[in-house]
């Protein structure tokens, strides 16, 4: 079973660069030369999330089971936090939301050799070593919030590389729905593990993605002396969603 795992992986690689480089690359420069500016950047994101997205988990033998989306408005703008274990996750997390949205990414991500360049146009990107990118990007993140984007951030920083169901939660993404005053959506993709079961190398098979939404945290009110509070109640959230899977 271990080997035909990283076999389906390998394969699902292999797809993913076939798909981008055959049908990805040319739509996202398609639609840039079109319509430039937001209106290009949305294309492109409704391109990735809701046919690029949808394809390639259908030709991998994954579905997604979506729960609680009923909570989730698509006319408002959130700041999305959701947890990270696999490669897999950024696809699936896609596809689960009904709206538009931007991940926050590391600023490190614009050098992997092909997704950099999709990093690079299509995410807001921070350098965290930098205050002065950080203060950057709040005020950016506020521009997009306003503009109708939700924003996607992972809490945990990073992959989860631990045993545990969650890495420590750092408070950037906490900070930044007080700052913006945006409310915070939760969703937690319960059994990762099933599917792809480890951060540390390849690993795939075929089967559901179950995935569960919260109902929103408002933040209008709170200041930085919640954070805190705040990023506890989001934990316990997503570790209960999370309980019997590990």
């Amino acid at each position: 079973m271990g080997i035909f795992r990283k076999i389906w992986a390998v394969y699902g690689v292999l797809l993913f660069l076939l798909l981008l480089f055959l049908v990805g690359f040319p739509v996202l420069v398609a639609n840039m030369a079109l319509a430039p500016g937001d209106r290009a950047l949305r294309r492109n994101i409704h391109f990735l999330h809701n046919i690029f997205t949808p394809v390639f988990l259908t030709l991998v033998g994954i579905r997604v089971r979506v729960e609680g989306a009923e909570k989730i408005d698509r006319k408002q703008s959130y700041l999305i936090v959701g947890n990270h274990s696999s490669a897999l996750d950024f696809i699936v997390n896609a596809e689960a939301f009904p709206g538009v949205f931007q991940f926050l990414a590391k600023q490190e991500l614009h050098k992997v050799p092909v997704f950099g360049w999709v990093v690079k146009k299509m995410c807001l990107t921070v350098d965290r070593s930098s205050a002065m990118s950080r203060a950057r990007s709040v005020v950016l993140l506020k521009q997009q919030l306003a503009a109708g984007w939700s924003i996607f951030i992972y809490p945990e920083g990073g992959r989860n590389r631990t045993a545990e169901p969650l890495a420590p939660f750092i408070d950037g993404a906490f900070r930044i729905a007080i700052q913006t005053k945006a409310p915070i959506a939760v969703q937690t993709i319960t059994n990762m593990k099933d599917i792809s079961a480890t951060a540390q190398s390849i690993d795939l098979r075929p089967g559901t993605v179950r995935i569960v939404w919260d109902g929103p945290i408002e933040t209008a009110n709170m200041t930085a002396d919640d954070i805190p509070a705040l990023k506890e109640q989001v934990r316990q959230l997503m570790l209960a969603r999370l309980k019997g899977n590990f």
